[in-house]
């Protein structure tokens, strides 16, 4: 597989542990959670910038795949990188790691927030908190992490901003809802229902007048439609919905029904996609005659 390596963040390893320019196995954990984190961020970041696509696009977690290579010193310094396939359709692939990048600085400018005590970048997903949170759990008092990357100046991570991060985390936020579930009780006086999104999780949403006729249609048929509803919602700190206060959208749905997503990816690109994977020494077996005598090739028979 050709391509090449970029490296896109540096962690740098305070401290005296780290003073011998090598990483124990709590360090080395350290790197782990920071790789889940940036993977966890650039999906989240990906699907607020493409509300309307239900899939992340083949081969995102190739792209946003972080690898540690070689330790450096300087401390002890841990460079990560990605691997870029050489693109052999450029309208398909991306020549850079557009994603992981966008995903490395927002977690930076949320370490920076939390450390000058301003208030988290707009565009963060607040369901991410306790996964920075679990960032940093080894470290001693008089050690950190320093992330590096194309700004100009680095961030700390210690056990002091550890402890700052924490009160986000004990506060509900606001997020994007998009769940559809099954309707079992409206209040139209008080205009709000309950729908359940699973067997186990009945969430309360509000609605307006005008929406009134899909959430008593909702009830009415619950055996065979769902609601979909699309809005913003308020979720714990361990990213769980417990409420939609704000409703954009309500759609009704058979049960079963997948809705047809018009931002699909063109079959034909897909199929490109595939097809590029397929090494070159097998299409060069590929019949000329393409599928025109392939009982030939199958069964043996005589040719046309």
């Amino acid at each position: 597989m050709r391509g090449r390596w970029e490296q896109v963040v540096k962690l740098v390893f305070k401290g005296q542990r780290f003073e011998d320019h090598a990483l124990d196995l709590p360090a080395l954990a350290e790197v782990t959670q920071f790789l889940k984190m940036i993977t966890e961020t650039a999906k989240a970041v990906w699907r607020v910038d493409h509300p309307d696509r239900k899939n992340l696009p083949a081969r995102f977690e190739d792209r946003t795949r972080l690898c540690l290579r070689r330790i450096e010193e300087g401390s002890t310094a841990a460079p990560l990188e990605v691997f870029l396939e050489e693109p052999e359709q450029k309208e398909i692939f991306e020549p850079e790691p557009a994603e992981v990048k966008k995903a490395i600085r927002l977690a930076r400018n949320v370490y920076w927030a939390v450390e000058t005590d301003a208030p988290l970048p707009e565009g963060f997903p607040r369901t991410l908190v306790p996964e920075y949170q679990r960032w940093g759990e080894t470290l001693g008092e008089d050690e950190a992490i320093e992330v590096l990357d194309e700004s100009a100046e680095p961030v700390r991570v210690t056990r002091l901003v550890r402890l700052r991060l924490a009160s986000f985390a004990e506060a509900s936020h606001e997020d994007q809802v998009d769940e559809a579930g099954e309707v079992l009780e409206a209040d139209i006086r008080h205009q709000r229902f309950q729908i359940w999104v699973d067997e186990t999780t009945p969430v309360t949403v509000s609605f307006t007048p005008e929406q009134e006729d899909e959430v008593t249609t909702a009830l009415r048929d619950h055996r065979t439609l769902r609601l979909r509803v699309k809005g913003r919602g308020e979720f714990t700190s361990q990213g769980k919905l417990v409420r939609v206060a704000e409703v954009n959208e309500l759609r009704l749905q058979p049960v079963g029904d997948i809705p047809y997503d018009t931002t699909a990816r063109p079959i034909e690109e897909v199929l490109a996609e595939l097809a590029h994977e397929v090494p070159e020494e097998e299409w060069s077996r590929v019949p000329a005659d393409l599928a025109e005598n392939i009982d030939h090739y199958v069964y043996g028979t005589p040719k046309r």
